[in-house]
């Protein structure tokens, strides 16, 4: 008949499709497996990682991530989890993460707290508090004025509007050398307490003169001839920063005296190596210059310290003995970051 001529076709194809059958039966039960199910979890949670609200901050370049706690009474991010939003390669990248945080009484507006790119935690940073007083009057906090809790104590910026920079109120500075703390032999001031251009000797077979200042935080201020030639930043910057002399590890300012009224520098943070700015070291570097006789206290307009991301003016105001700071504090821009 005309149909049993396709008999021998059709029995062909039958061991062809049950194998096809077969085939199919093995990959569905290999995609059932409990390992391959497990990667498939890990997939899913990998592509929902928790995400953190930010806006980035930078003064002369000393960049910040920013984040809105006012809520909170304490950083509502780990020192580890900071420490990887500031890496510039995995993450936002920033020289610290600070938190705008509600205030522990009615005497401050708002606290701040700031963990370096390292994890670990400074008292207080000059660039960084200007960034959270822009921080502030961006949300809509708005005030001439704000009252700050640090771990170094009451710091008030005021906002300059017309000029588009914020003046800090810095405190007075920490002269005593013990308290520091730094434990080089106490050479200056009537009762012999202060630290001028004393001498600190590295493991490297250098020696310096250093002079010791606490803006809240402690400085090893080092004054050169020659910025580019007379160190070698990379190397002499960490093993002052780790020098046994500083128990509590120190930020570390190299500076020339340009004219009476300027002075450049390069600086090391603690906790954040080379920056391009440092507000508390400004400070201190100009304390460390009057001090040691390098330059005459200014009057109202500052003396100009240039930084590797541009100028501060920084006053030391003999009637109070208090520090007064005038630098920028810019916004770049806000998102939001995987927590890795």
């Amino acid at each position: 008949k005309e149909e049993d001529k396709h008999l021998p076709t059709m029995k062909m194809k039958i061991p062809a499709l049950a194998l096809l059958l077969q085939s199919m039966t093995t990959v569905s039960a290999w995609t059932a497996t409990p390992a391959n199910t497990k990667r498939s979890k890990i997939a899913n949670l990998k592509a929902t990682p928790t995400l953190v609200d930010f806006s980035k901050y930078e003064g002369l370049g000393n960049d910040f991530i920013l984040i809105d706690d006012r809520d909170k009474s304490d950083p509502s991010l780990t020192p580890e989890q900071s420490a990887k939003l500031c890496n510039r390669n995995f993450s936002v990248g920033g020289d610290g993460v600070i938190f705008a945080l509600k205030p522990p009484s009615e005497d401050y507006d708002f606290s701040m707290r700031i963990y370096n790119s390292d994890g670990s935690e400074p008292e207080m940073c000059g660039n960084g508090i200007r960034c959270l007083a822009q921080f502030l009057a961006d949300l809509g906090e708005d005030a001439s004025t704000y009252n700050i809790n640090t771990l170094a104590g009451l710091i008030v910026p005021e906002m300059n509007e017309a000029e588009g920079t914020i003046t800090v109120d810095m405190g007075e500075p920490e002269l005593v050398g013990a308290k520091v703390p730094c434990t080089l032999e106490a050479n200056f001031g009537d009762d012999n307490q202060g630290i001028v251009e004393q001498t600190i000797e590295l493991e490297n077979g250098k020696s310096y003169l250093c002079s010791a200042v606490s803006m809240g935080n402690p400085h090893c201020i080092i004054f050169v001839n020659d910025l580019e030639n007379d160190i070698d930043f990379e190397v002499d910057g960490p093993l002052l920063e780790k020098h046994p002399a500083f128990p509590a590890k120190t930020n570390v300012e190299f500076v020339q005296v340009m004219a009476p009224d300027h002075l450049k520098m390069k600086v090391w943070e603690r906790g954040a190596g080379p920056t391009l700015a440092c507000g508390t070291g400004a400070c201190a570097l100009t304390v460390a210059a009057i001090l040691a006789g390098k330059i005459p206290r200014s009057g109202v307009e500052g003396t100009r310290v240039t930084l590797p991301g541009g100028d501060l003016f920084i006053e030391w105001r003999e009637e109070n003995n208090k520090i007064y700071m005038k630098g920028p504090g810019t916004f770049s821009y806000k998102g939001s970051a995987a927590l890795k």
